[in-house]
């Protein structure tokens, strides 16, 4: 029977019939492979006619597409495709011109997703068209891996220097800033210093300072030595105008980003807050992410935290639970508690909440010591 004489609907199910099969020949082909592999590195059908003017050079044994002369179509799936040794290897080419790499050619990666090489700029420019869309989704999901992977475990300026244990959250109730040598030491070993008679820093054994003026000056001291965390104190110092100093936010945010460039990750985290909230700069919700994810990337519990608040108030609850489970883990009571009001919102699994619990409890252990202990029984019988 001729396609011509059939009824309009018994044409529309032959052309619908022509279309599959055409489709499930062509994800045949890319699966299983069939057919020869020409000498331009591309796979053509058997029985197939080779037109070697269908192809153009720039498409010859291109690593990020694969050039189907038997429906004459081009798809992008930026994965190495194999060269003409037939080995299954993936031979490394150019994305575009298909040069092979060698010791005359040496191919560089696009270094936003890594998934594809370029023999230069030229090509890298010409091929980016194509490769736009892959290259986006690829760099957004490797920053997604850095981002959860990087930064799970207390940073070392958040243990004690001398028992060497992270210090529970929130620091400041639990131990004390030494300016003399910018070292937190916790109650235990602060308590422990003291029942030896030891007076000083339980640390470098300075003398502590007895007025304001002594220790603004021990800090300015750090501070002429390019000591990141003294530039980090005093700029908040300056931020709540403390120790006789004139409050001066737009000072306070300077030495911030001295302290950052310098690796203080608090001044980091504190950029973070600074450019959120608008204090001493223009409020910048994209900066705020910025420095926030890199404190936290470095092990900053609180900027943890607030990139989960981020992506709760933009309703990426999902986001947001792992954001809170890595803090929760790292002790922070205040996480744990937030994935619990997720849970009960319909938001979070319960699964979700107990890997939080455990990680949270386990922090809470081995943040323990006899002497802090001690030290906590003294300091609630004093009213501390």
């Amino acid at each position: 029977m001729r396609f011509n004489s059939l009824t309009p609907d018994q044409q529309k199910q032959a052309e619908t019939v022509r279309a599959v099969t055409v489709w499930i020949d062509l994800i045949t082909f890319i699966t299983a492979g069939l057919g020869r592999t020409d000498l331009s590195g591309h796979n053509t059908p058997a029985g197939v006619k080779e037109e070697t003017n269908t192809v153009t050079p720039r498409h010859k044994r291109c690593t990020a597409c694969i050039y189907l002369q038997t429906y004459n179509l081009l798809i992008m799936n930026c994965v190495p495709c194999d060269g003409a040794d037939g080995d299954g290897a993936g031979d490394e080419a150019c994305a575009n011109c298909g040069k092979l790499g060698s010791d005359a050619v040496r191919l560089k990666n696009c270094t936003a997703c890594l998934l594809v090489k370029y023999c230069g700029v030229d090509c890298q420019r010409a091929h980016r068209k194509q490769h736009k869309k892959a290259c986006k989704q690829r760099a957004a999901e490797l920053k997604d891996e850095q981002l959860y992977s990087q930064g799970l475990e207390r940073p070392e300026v958040d243990c004690c220097p001398i028992c060497t244990l992270p210090i529970p959250l929130p620091t400041d109730q639990h131990s004390g800033f030494n300016v003399c040598c910018m070292k937190r030491i916790c109650h235990g070993c602060d308590f422990a210093a003291a029942k030896r008679g030891m007076v000083d820093c339980p640390f470098c054994r300075t003398p502590e300072p007895d007025n304001n003026a002594a220790v603004l000056e021990m800090i300015q001291g750090r501070v002429a030595k390019k000591d990141p965390a003294a530039i980090s104190l005093l700029g908040q110092k300056y931020f709540q105008g403390d120790l006789g100093l004139q409050k001066d936010v737009q000072k306070a945010v300077e030495l911030y980003t001295e302290a950052a460039e310098l690796g203080s990750i608090g001044a980091l985290s504190n950029l973070g807050v600074a450019y959120h909230r608008g204090d001493g700069v223009q409020q910048d919700k994209e900066k705020s992410v910025e420095f926030s994810t890199k404190a936290a990337m470095q092990g900053h519990v609180e900027s943890r935290f607030n990139l989960g608040c981020h992506d709760l108030h933009k309703g990426n609850h999902d986001r947001a639970v792992r954001h809170f489970q890595i803090s929760a883990k790292m002790g922070h009571k205040i996480s744990l508690d937030a994935i619990k009001k997720m849970l009960m919102a319909g938001v979070a699994t319960k699964e979700q909440y107990t890997q939080a619990l455990k990680g949270y409890q386990k922090a809470m252990e081995e943040m323990k010591s006899h002497g802090r202990d001690e030290a906590k029984s003294l300091r609630e019988k004093q009213g501390l």
